[in-house]
């Protein structure tokens, strides 16, 4: 739009602000050269022409798809390496937790070896003692008699 097509008048002047209406001029006044309003001429296609871009069309559909399948084939991929990972990562988690329950196992068996072994210990002590009590009660009847 030109200056000329513009048109300002000043309605209002306040303290607050000034009010303004901007009138624009009628784009039916324009003069006709601006636009053309004949039509082209529509082409006449040549069989030759319309095979070409059919031939195009089709090359652009076959690079369509080859691309969509391409892409197709790498999601799948994709998710076949994710479910790998994942069954190596379950896999890794089943050996580590029979490890650690094997170690768990090894260390309760060791201790109840262990606590096995001083009973028994003690008992033979207690045994010995129960010995040598028997043995000095029995000196002593064998004392009293004599």
């Amino acid at each position: 739009m030109a200056a000329s097509d513009i048109k300002v008048k000043e309605l209002d002047k306040r303290a607050s602000g000034q009010a303004f209406e901007v009138i624009l001029r009628d784009p039916a006044r324009k003069a006709k050269g601006d636009f053309p309003f004949s039509r082209q001429k529509k082409k006449d296609w040549s069989l030759e022409e319309i095979q070409k871009k059919l031939e195009a069309a089709e090359e652009r559909r076959k690079s369509h798809e080859a691309e969509f399948l391409k892409h197709l084939a790498e999601k799948r991929e994709h998710e076949k390496e994710v479910q790998q990972k994942a069954l190596e990562e379950n896999n890794h988690f089943s050996k580590m937790a029979e490890e650690k329950l094997n170690q768990k196992m090894e260390a309760t068996k060791e201790k109840r070896t262990a606590i096995m072994a001083a009973m028994t210990e003690k008992f033979k002590g207690k045994g010995k003692k129960l010995e040598e009590v028997c043995k000095n009660k029995e000196n002593k009847y064998l004392m009293k008699i004599m």
